[in-house]
């Protein structure tokens, strides 16, 4: 690959290696946006079959090319394909792409990288580019000295092919799926250490922000170390680079060996990043290198199994860094992971976890809440069924068994269940020693449960159950239906859930809530408020200005003495920061005095200083958010926003001005997020959502979209998480008629794309159960919080 940074565009060549296993005189193999310049056919000698340089037919629609050979590819036999291609360097986030950086002294700076999961590897080269065509891929990549290039592997050898070009040789790496490789040209910096199995690990960044990435080693150390013991396996690659790119629409992608990541989710500064930025970091690169064998080692056969990948790195996020970093308390988050699991699960327009995927639209979409979400759950379930010991051992039969191959669903499910038999022991196949053997049985009564079955029932169905337990005389009678969040009066099921989907009035909840006042641990803490706050939110979307203030000022005199008990600092545990964090935030959000009293004293102090004082992390966001009511205090935030080395305290300083009362300022906002200038546009998905949970911005935001409905499209990929996010989080607050009704008419306006989506599907069905909510609950509601604000 030879990129060039000025013109922004790359030529490239690639040699294949082709099996063939039966005669044929056409190679069809994928290739998207690729301008092929030549395609030639070589013997397994290496020799010419012919100097003619062949026929390529282009299928867009299919992102597929046919090479034509006029002699018969015989069965049996090698041979090469040689191609020739170029390419603009891609302008969104997939493909070989580029990006750029501002220095300090205000000089732009470009890189070029690449992101290939799912299907956007044939973006940069063409290539057998589906996760089953495993190979080895050896890389050389060309570039001007100011530069550096990595790639999955190390540099072998640099060597000048003229005018002072370099050309990179990477070591050849190690059998794996197309969508795992990467390369990415820049000019950062990087700090690195060695684990104790002598794997040297990186971490790169643009070079002012090289004090952000020591955290980030530290991390990636302890993990490599960690999973090389909980897998049993060690790892395969001689390095480990981990990259922050500063243009990047996911959170982080795991190609082998070059884990490439938004700076938000590598770099951490001590001054700016909240006790949240650090768990965040900490997680992201545990799910990332977590991939390295589920994935990458052990790759699922087919997109319908993503889950396989990305369910198991997420469940792994909370088995690594409870193990190397207890102090974060990372189990307090796994309930939260669940309850979005359940919620996203318990609409009609779910999926089950296994599901087919056919074209790129439909895999982009399986990278959703239920693959990661819902698949770590049922992990965590599955775990503690099994015992610890039985699901580690089964996973590292697993992870044995199919490397650098892939697998199903099933195969999983025969790792877990089959205890190691004799033949597999003497062999020293899949299992270690005698003394493990108890390892691989159940050790609960009924060892000969069917585990394939039990797991299909969450695997290949959709929905959550819930379970009513009835008492009849001395019995009692349990019942499982599935958990519906709303059921139309159109839907069979309708008559059956009136008795019940509304079992109880929302006033029994609200009592229910009641012993929360007592409660001294987090999460129930945190679960119970964010509900209330949830319906604080949706009431502040409609005109019910008594209703509002009536329920902000029970939450606020409900929860005071733990209002009361927060100090605006970034003391105490982990635990406790977290609770300040949501406790302030709650407070000053629902207008309480004394919180935005210390908060505009707190803004007032930091704007002074003039960036001399950092603001206690835990509460920054909420102090920034006060602050940027008036106009000089959001000019100033958005001042800092701009020249801001640390992207953590940008993100707190993007949501502050995103709470603006002013519809000027955040119109705006979306405009520069769209520009991609003053915004970049790998933020514009969080702005468009932090628009719309404004109660001044929610229609302003839906309106954005309708309009720049075409570009959002382009820049982000019809299918992508990115367009999903975008589509509920503007429509979630919605919850009258007409608001349904507009929804539908612009999703009947752009009805073939909107057809090939699941999120359309999920937004409607989630503005029918908020009119539904409000239809039932308001009046119940209003009299309920009335006798209390006697």
């Amino acid at each position: 690959m030879h990129p060039n940074l000025t013109s922004l565009s790359f030529t490239g060549s690639v040699q294949i290696e082709i099996d063939v296993q039966n005669n044929t005189n056409w190679i069809v193999l994928h290739s998207k946006g690729l301008d092929i310049t030549k395609a030639t056919i070589l013997n397994q000698d290496l020799g010419l079959l012919s100097d003619q340089v062949l026929p390529v037919l282009h299928n867009p629609s299919h992102e597929q090319i046919g090479i034509f050979s006029p002699w018969v590819l015989s069965r049996g036999q090698k041979y090469f394909l040689y191609i020739e291609f170029g390419a603009k360097l891609a302008e969104g986030f997939s493909g070989f792409y580029k990006s750029t950086y501002r220095t300090s002294t205000g000089e732009t700076r470009t890189l070029a990288s690449t992101h290939f999961e799912p299907t956007s590897a044939r973006m940069a080269f063409p290539c057998f580019d589906e996760p089953s065509f495993k190979a080895n891929f050896s890389i050389r990549v060309r570039r001007s000295s100011e530069y550096i290039a990595l790639s999955n592997m190390p540099v072998v050898k640099t060597v000048e092919v003229n005018d002072g070009i370099l050309e990179d040789r990477f070591d050849t790496s190690v059998k794996m799926s197309t969508y795992l490789v990467a390369f990415v040209i820049c000019d950062f910096k990087s700090v690195t250490a060695t684990t104790s199995s002598g794997v040297q690990v990186s971490i790169y960044a643009a070079p002012e922000k090289w004090q952000q990435t020591h955290y980030a080693l530290e991390v990636a150390v302890k993990m490599l170390d960690f999973y090389e013991e909980y897998f049993n396996i060690r790892y395969p690659l001689p390095k480990q680079d981990l990259i922050a790119i500063p243009d990047f629409q996911s959170g982080a992608m795991e190609n082998w060996g070059l884990t490439t990541y938004r700076e938000t989710s590598l770099l951490f500064d001590p001054l700016t990043s909240s006790i949240s930025d650090k768990l965040w970091v900490t997680l992201v690169i545990g799910h990332e290198l977590a991939h390295q064998w589920f994935g990458n080692l052990v790759t699922m056969e087919w997109w319908n199994d993503i889950w396989l990948n990305e369910g198991f790195a997420r469940y792994m996020e909370y088995i690594s860094v409870q193990a190397t970093y207890p102090d974060l308390k990372v189990e307090e988050y796994l309930l939260d992971m669940c309850f979005a699991a359940v919620g996203y699960d318990s609409f009609n327009s779910s999926r089950p976890i296994s599901s087919p995927a056919e074209n790129p639209t439909q895999i982009k979409q399986m990278f959703d809440t239920v693959s990661y979400d819902k698949g770590a759950c049922i992990l965590h379930m599955l775990r503690h069924f099994l015992t610890e010991d039985v699901f580690q051992s089964g996973l590292v039969r697993y992870l044995h068994k199919y490397s650098y191959r892939n697998a199903h669903n099933q195969d999983l499910w025969d790792s877990l269940a089959n205890t190691c038999s004799e033949e597999d022991f003497t062999s020293g196949k899949y299992c270690y020693s005698s003394s493990q053997a108890s390892k691989n049985a159940y050790l609960f009564a009924g060892e000969h449960l069917n585990l394939t079955a039990m797991m299909h029932t969450w695997t290949l169905q959709k929905g959550i159950p819930l379970v009513t337990v009835s008492r009849k005389g001395p019995l009692l009678l349990l019942r499982q239906d599935r958990f519906l969040r709303t059921v139309m009066p159109s839907d069979p099921l309708w008559s059956a859930s009136q008795q019940g989907a509304g079992h109880l009035p929302v006033n029994k909840a609200l009592d229910l809530i009641g012993y929360l006042r007592l409660e001294t641990h987090n999460v129930p803490l945190l679960q119970g408020l964010a509900y209330l706050s949830g319906f604080y939110q949706m009431i502040a979307f409609r005109n019910e200005s008594d209703l509002k203030s009536n329920l902000g000022t029970y939450i606020l005199r409900y929860f005071r003495s733990v209002i009361d008990q927060q100090t605006w600092s970034d003391m105490g545990s982990v635990s406790e920061r977290r609770l300040r964090s949501n406790v302030l935030s709650l407070a000053c959000d629902l207008e309480d005095p004394p919180c935005l009293k210390q908060a505009h004293q707190s803004f007032k102090d930091w704007l002074q200083s003039n960036g001399t004082l950092n603001l206690p992390t835990d509460v920054a966001t909420t102090v920034y958010s006060v602050g940027a009511q008036d106009d000089h205090g959001w000019a100033s935030l958005l001042h800092t926003y701009n020249i801001s080395l640390s992207a953590a305290q940008q993100s707190q300083i993007l949501f502050a001005l995103t709470c603006s009362k002013d519809t000027n300022k955040l119109q705006r906002l979306l405009q520069w997020g769209l520009e991609g200038k003053v915004i970049r546009s790998q933020d514009l998905s969080f702005l468009i959502r932090m628009v719309a949970r404004n109660s001044e911005g929610h229609h302003l935001a839906w309106m954005f979209v309708k309009k720049n409905w075409d570009t959002l499209v382009q820049k982000f990929q019809l299918g992508s998480s990115t367009i999903r996010n975008i589509i509920i989080g503007t429509t979630s607050h919605f919850s009258n008629p007409e608001e349904l009704t507009d929804v539908k008419l612009f999703f009947e306006s752009i009805k073939e794309e909107a057809s090939q989506l699941r999120a359309t599907q999920i937004a409607l069905e989630n503005i029918q159960k908020n009119v539904r909510w409000f239809q039932r609950n308001l009046e119940t509601l209003r009299n309920w919080l009335n006798k209390r604000m006697k």
